[in-house]
C-alpha cells in the first residue's frame, strides 16, 4: 500500500513524517521528500543513527551524501529511535523510485508531540517547494 503524501507532515528541511498511534503512544516514521532527493541527485552514502538514540526536533540524526554535497538529516520530532531502515544505505537508488514507502529512514517513539505543531501540511510544503524552485 502506498503512503498518502497528502496526509504526511513536512519539515522545512524536507523531511516527511507519518505519525500513527501505536501501543499507547505515537510513532513517527521519518523519511526525506522526493523534492529533496531531486535536489541532491545521485545519492552515494547515508549515515543512520543507532536504535535507542534520543533525537530532538531540529537536531541532526544522520546525513545523506550525494556526488554534489553532504546534507544533514534533521529530526522533525522529539523521542527515541525505535527502528532504523538498515537496508536503505545499501539501496539508495530505490529512494528515487519510492521515497515514501521503501524510503523511510527511521521510526521514533514520540515522547513530546509539541514539535508536530511546527510542521507543515502537504499544501504548505508544496508551496515551499514551488517557491524554492
Amino acid at each position: 500500500m502506498s503512503r498518502d503524501r497528502s496526509g504526511l507532515l513536512y519539515a522545512e528541511t524536507h523531511e516527511w513524517v507519518d505519525v500513527v498511534d501505536e501501543g499507547g503512544g505515537q510513532v513517527a516514521t521519518i523519511g526525506i521528500s522526493d523534492f529533496a532527493i531531486e535536489q541532491l541527485n545521485d545519492l552515494v552514502f547515508m549515515d543512520l543513527p543507532e536504535v535507542g538514540k534520543r533525537v530532538s526536533a531540529g537536531e541532526e540524526f544522520g546525513e545523506v551524501e550525494s556526488v554534489k554535497a553532504v546534507s544533514p538529516l534533521y529530526s522533525p520530532v522529539n523521542g527515541e529511535v525505535i527502528e532504523v531502515h538498515s537496508e536503505l544505505p545499501e539501496n539508495l537508488d530505490q529512494l528515487n523510485d519510492d521515497p515514501y514507502d521503501y524510503g523511510w529512514i527511521i521510526k521514533v517513539r514520540i515522547d513530546d508531540d509539541s514539535a508536530l505543531d511546527s510542521l507543515m501540511n502537504f499544501d504548505a510544503y508544496q508551496k515551499q517547494c514551488a517557491e524554492a524552485g
